[in-house]
């Protein structure tokens, strides 16, 4: 029987093959009271546990040695090792089972819950999502304490054409799956952010997570069509579904072929304007998706993804080595660093405060000014780091003047720190600010008279516009890039940064999408900056631009107050 699942597509690209189906099963926990001279070897017991899964994760670990994706890889399995290592979980777990006399399986489980909890008050997807890999080190302690540790999968029925079908995957399993090349992952959970979706976009394969029944509907060996693009499943197709997929297949891989070729090629439309594409990357390992893309630069480090998923903050000099290093891979190319974006999480607040309203709260500059230790840190690894390159610092989530003023003190204070150190630095660095609430944008004269250039990061305008929370399955609907009120501020922000010469990026979703280049480029935007595999679609859509054309269409799109009207202008315009 044909049918279709629906889920989030995190990594595009059509693929053909046959599932294979993942192992899965929830393990059962009971609980039981202990006798109290029974305690103390129960601890020993979850400690052996322990031991034993850090020693499987250490031996994954020295498996990791190449191939693509392997650093990838390995950040996954470190990451895996500090949760097993958190006190936050071994101790409580421990101190869990002599305070209340139960057994191993129970306590850790007690504490999984715990933690869980925690992870629910964060704002932040991708930390929220974090919660994943608790669950996933968790689930292998369990599985040591119950006497069944270190699953290994089953070798596969069919190669080359094998299409991974799982309840969820942990950094590790996708490890241990790896040599049988899947030309294709689906899972029922995670998130745009999850470790299985950056895992498969960093091997560069089609992915569908959140599909919540795959794992049940799907039966071993069912003939699959994964479509990253749609979010779509379609599990036993007809004859004519299948040769209509296996058309667009083969052609998505001759345009991927033709692709390559623009990759050196100046991004510049018919009429002769020349358009720079930069590149938003999170790790410093990004960089070589970076230059095989051809990009011209990194409009945006998020330099966040240093501070996440640890006990302790990063160092002064570990932050530096990170900078550096990306500076000195793009060989001169600007290198835009923003300022950590963080939110109020238990590893940046001792005091783990809780806010009604996260997304309004503590976050971005504002927990930046908040802790001048910490962010005097970063500001100080960053000036380093400038000696070595063109880099740039970006702050995010500027609301106010005052806040550009006291971030600015604080850039002059971390300078004078390093002259009186004698370190090198780059005295004229370069500073910029996120353009991401309505309040800035509407400010936008005051800002320039401060700032180097600017940066619009959509996705937080469009939701802090529209007031919705776009992690909200329930209003998700009603984020729109195509409301009036978005469009009108985009072309504002723009238009006002052109006309007083100050550089502006669009640097969020929007940038990487080929609907909106040419609107994009009719407002008057001239950088661009998106994930690696996005970049020469969208400078194949400069390359077929011809801006008087362009204008003309922005023009009414700019007027239109109906959204089919818009939706109708914006298809001619793509034409």
């Amino acid at each position: 029987m044909s049918f279709v699942l629906h889920g989030a597509g995190v990594s595009e690209g059509i693929a053909i093959g046959h599932a294979h189906l993942a192992s899965h099963a929830a393990l059962e926990v009971a609980h039981h009271i202990l006798p109290r001279n029974k305690v103390s070897s129960e601890i020993s017991r979850l400690s052996t546990a322990f031991t034993t899964v850090r020693e499987e994760l250490e031996t994954l670990h020295a498996s990791v040695i190449s191939g693509p994706a392997s650093a990838e890889f390995g950040a996954f399995l470190d990451l895996h090792r500090m949760i097993l290592d958190d006190p936050t979980l071994s101790s409580a777990a421990k101190t869990y089972i002599s305070q209340n006399q139960c057994n191993a399986e129970w306590a850790i489980t007690q504490q999984r819950d715990v933690l869980l909890a925690q992870f629910e008050e964060i704002e932040d997807a991708y930390l929220r999502e974090r919660k994943t890999d608790v669950i996933q080190v968790v689930e292998r302690v369990l599985k040591s304490l119950l006497g069944h540790p270190g699953y290994v999968p089953p070798p596969l029925k069919r190669a080359g054409d094998s299409i991974l079908v799982a309840h969820d995957l942990s950094p590790a399993d996708v490890i241990q799956y790896k040599q049988h090349r899947f030309t294709a992952f689906l899972t029922d959970l995670g998130g745009s952010t999850s470790h299985t979706a950056i895992v498969a976009r960093s091997l560069n394969i089609p992915s569908i997570v959140a599909l919540h029944n795959a794992r049940q509907l799907i039966h071993d060996n069912d003939l699959l069509i994964v479509d990253g693009n749609q979010g779509v499943v379609i599990v036993n197709p007809d004859k004519h579904v299948f040769s209509k997929y296996r058309l667009r297949q083969n052609q998505l891989e001759l345009e991927n072929q033709k692709l390559k070729r623009i990759k050196t090629k100046v991004a510049t439309t018919l009429d002769g304007t020349t358009v720079e594409l930069h590149a938003n990357i999170e790790l410093p390992q990004d960089i070589q998706q970076v230059k095989e893309n051809g990009a011209t630069g990194i409009g945006l480090f998020r330099s966040e993804f240093l501070f996440l998923n640890r006990d302790n903050l990063p160092d002064e000099d570990e932050q530096f080595e990170a900078y550096c290093a990306v500076a000195q891979k793009m060989r001169g190319l600007p290198v835009t660093i923003r300022t950590f974006d963080l939110g109020v999480d238990k590893n940046l607040d001792s005091d783990k405060r809780v806010a009604a309203n996260p997304a309004l709260g503590l976050r971005a500059i504002r927990l930046s000014l908040a802790e001048p230790q910490m962010f005097h840190t970063q500001l100080r690894a960053i000036l380093r780091a400038s000696h070595y390159g063109q880099v740039r610092i970006l702050v995010p989530m500027l609301s106010s003047v005052s806040e550009i003023s006291q971030t600015l003190r604080l850039i002059e204070r971390a300078k004078e720190s390093l002259l009186d150190e004698r370190v090198p630095f780059d005295a004229d660095i370069q500073i910029g600010g996120m353009i991401e609430i309505p309040a800035a944008a509407l400010c936008l004269d005051i800002f320039m008279h401060k700032l180097d250039f600017l940066s619009i990061g959509t996705n937080d305008l469009i939701q802090y516009t529209l007031a919705i929370d776009r992690t909200d399955d329930a209003v998700a609907h009603l984020y729109d890039p195509l409301h009036p009120a978005v469009l009108r501020l985009i072309a504002h922000i723009i238009r006002s940064a052109d006309h007083a010469r100050v550089p502006v990026v669009v640097c969020g979703e929007m940038a990487g999408d080929t609907l909106f280049t040419r609107l994009l480029l009719g407002f008057g935007l001239r950088q661009f900056s998106m994930y690696p595999t996005q970049l020469l679609t969208v400078k194949r859509q400069v390359l077929r631009s011809h801006l008087p054309d362009v204008i003309y269409f922005v023009k009414k799109i700019l007027e239109s107050d109906h959204p089919e009207n818009t939706h109708t202008l914006l298809t001619k315009l793509n034409n």
